[in-house]
């Protein structure tokens, strides 16, 4: 990974909600609106793309931990913007502050995790799971 990834950083990116992105795939009880674990995946998203520019051959980051608040509904079909900020680097761990909103408002914030990996050394002991 280079070091030119710092604290400080960020990146954003923009998703239109969907059908599939239902609370309802989850438990049909529940509200036809954007699911938290969407928004949490989405959170993940923008952290890794940031990341990704700066690894090296062979490395990809794996999320490790995430502590979310989920604020507000987002009805289906409406825009979120999602912004990560790289807060802290400690070796090959990141820490990120998460945002996200919708046309209307804030929806969600969260503090993720994420640790880069090699991706044959992660693979390989995966693979052992299963042997």
């Amino acid at each position: 990974m280079s070091d030119e990834l710092t604290p400080g950083m960020s990146h954003e990116i923009e998703v239109t909600t969907g059908p599939e992105h239902t609370a309802r795939y989850f438990y049909e009880n529940l509200p036809d609106v954007f699911a938290t674990p969407f928004l949490a995946g989405f959170m993940e998203r923008v952290s890794a793309e940031l990341i990704n520019r700066y690894l090296e051959p062979g490395q990809q980051s794996v999320g490790i931990a995430m502590s979310l608040q989920h604020s507000a509904a987002t009805p289906l079909g409406m825009k979120v913007r999602v912004r990560t900020e790289v807060t802290a680097r400690d070796g090959k761990k990141l820490t990120f502050k998460v945002e996200a909103w919708d046309a209307a408002e804030k929806i969600g914030e969260a503090v993720h995790e994420r640790f880069i990996i090699d991706a044959a050394k992660f693979n390989a002991r995966v693979a052992q799971k299963t042997a």
